[in-house]
């Protein structure tokens, strides 16, 4: 019997190896409505990967995809204006190497650049690009006052992705408001809230969120942290009690990754300094190895 652990980090490789999947940090703090630290969010999931396995009890399988790590955008202090074009860039030439992008942040504001990236890459137009948010909210406060972590959607739609093209899952109460809402729906977002998850099932939502989007070439998933429940993820700020529980965002990212139009699956919105026991870290690595299950599970 081995004493060998086949654990995540093995799976991580310099770019330039053969690897279907590739990975960008975006380091990307500034802007968020709650003040914080979720530019160290990148740096401890590498750390985390080792702490995860790679075989599946459920299916029987053993992850074995290779990961190409980019390494992580240099922002610095930039604002979230000045970091765009970077972010886009790193992005633009994973998707130009790997059929799968992870896009790690950083505040939610790393969201618009992974979209705009992939139809730069693709060399498609933002018409024939979707988005699915996994997210407690509706992220469309107003850009009047420039770009934020609360207002990546509506910056989207500014820019002329039309809301038949987005999907937003697990959105949940008291957490929006009623104009946001309106807005939403007017563009055309589809808007599933986290009471509907509960009644209909999360495979339901899924399965109605990549209907909304099935005229698209290539996808973007938004995987916003603080649609789990608050008890569950502690180091999301944005995180509330009541969340999505964090089985059914498993599952949800998962079968979403198993999509080929899937181009780029992007984490947001973890602030490590306020989880102080490594629940939130295990998490979100473990986020990791669902995408690269979901990635797998399409061959």
């Amino acid at each position: 019997m081995t004493s060998e652990w086949p654990n995540l980090s093995q799976l991580l490789v310099a770019v330039g190896e053969d690897a279907p999947v590739g990975l960008v940090g975006a380091p990307l703090g500034v802007g968020s409505v709650t003040a914080g630290r979720c530019d160290l969010a990148p740096e401890l999931l590498r750390a985390t990967l080792r702490r995860i396995g790679r075989y599946d009890i459920e299916s029987g399988r053993e992850l074995a995809v290779r990961v190409a790590d980019h390494g992580d955008v240099a922002l610095g202090g930039m604002t979230i204006e000045a970091a765009t074009g970077p972010i886009r860039d790193a992005c633009v030439a994973s998707v130009g190497r790997h059929a799968l992008t992870l896009l790690v942040g950083g505040n939610n504001a790393v969201t618009r650049p992974g979209v705009l990236a992939l139809g730069q890459a693709l060399g498609i137009p933002l018409e024939e690009v979707g988005l699915i948010t996994l997210d407690a909210h509706l992220d469309m406060r107003s850009t009047t006052s420039g770009l934020g972590n609360g207002n990546p959607v509506r910056a989207l739609i500014e820019d002329g992705l039309p809301g038949r093209n987005i999907a937003q899952v697990g959105l949940a109460p008291f957490a929006n408001s009623a104009a946001m809402h309106r807005d939403a729906l007017d563009a055309g977002n589809l808007v599933i809230s986290l009471g509907e998850v509960r009644r209909a099932g999360i495979e339901a939502a899924i399965e109605r969120a990549l209907a909304q989007v099935a005229q698209c070439s290539a996808i973007v998933i938004d995987c916003d942290i603080d649609v789990i429940d608050r008890a569950q993820f502690p180091g999301a700020p944005g995180g509330r009690p009541g969340g999505m529980a964090v089985g059914d965002f498993f599952a949800a990212v998962r079968r979403l990754a198993a999509e080929p139009s899937v181009r780029l699956v992007d984490l947001t919105e973890w602030d490590p300094p306020l989880d102080p026991t490594d629940l939130s870290a295990l998490t979100a690595a473990r986020w990791m190895a669902e995408v690269l299950a979901g990635f797998e599970a399409r061959s």
